[in-house]
């Protein structure tokens, strides 16, 4: 459970616009936006360094976060709803941050984690998890890091869906039950390749297979074996 609240302190930010960001982010600055509640959006930038203490901490993206903005030090409840990244490089360029009220529920994803070995995949099965995250409902500090799904009963053939998967108490998945969270399916057997038009063309011909018989067999120390003929002549 996100039931730790972290605190992040961020300054406030009054320019805006591409450029602003590109300076921000050359002072290892990260331009962020909080806002919800019915209040104006607060334009903020935050320490990269400090960003991601926080967010690859114990409760990662569903820490609650108490974020102090500024001189006034005014405390704000607020969880992750987005952020952008480097298309090349593992670098924060932007983050949204969400305001809540700790009294009333919110709305995220959480990861569906798989638990156990599976009895199929013991019998050579292949397992595949179709859906990784599912929408839940529950107060700020109740939403679950992750949610656990056993998979140790699965037969080559099985399936397990939104309705196989245990909620914590006062939390509600939001997605439809049919929805497919894993398989288990038989190993693909490999076919044998079909033989080219060259290799049939050449069985036609009367050519053996490589490896077949029609080749002469070998003597003592490698060399071919003399066929009925010389034998009589010599």
């Amino acid at each position: 459970m996100a039931g730790e609240r972290v605190k992040l302190e961020v300054e406030t930010r009054e320019a805006h616009g591409s450029a602003e960001a590109r300076r921000l982010r050359a002072r290892g600055m990260i331009p962020g936006v909080l806002y919800g509640s019915g209040k104006k959006a607060a334009s903020f930038s935050v320490p990269e360094r400090e960003l991601r203490r926080v967010l690859t901490g114990e409760h990662g993206r569903h820490a609650i976060l108490d974020v102090v903005v500024g001189e006034a030090k005014a405390t704000h409840h607020a969880v992750l709803k987005d952020f952008q990244l480097h298309p090349t490089r593992s670098r924060i360029l932007h983050i949204d941050l969400q305001e809540v009220r700790l009294d009333r529920p919110i709305q995220a994803q959480v990861a569906v984690e798989l638990v156990g070995e599976s009895e199929g995949q013991k019998m050579g099965g292949v397992l595949t998890q179709i859906t990784r995250e599912v929408n839940v409902e529950a107060l700020p500090m109740e939403v679950p890091d992750r949610l656990e799904l056993d998979i140790s009963a699965m037969q080559i053939g099985d399936s397990l869906r939104l309705a196989d998967l245990v909620a914590p108490e006062n939390v509600t998945l939001l997605d439809s039950e049919d929805v497919v969270l894993a398989a288990v399916s038989a190993p693909r057997v490999e076919e044998e390749p079909e033989p080219t038009e060259e290799e049939l063309e050449g069985l036609e011909e009367g050519e053996a297979p490589e490896g077949e018989a029609g080749e002469a067999p070998e003597g003592e120390g490698g060399e071919p074996a003399a066929d009925a003929g010389e034998s009589a002549e010599e």
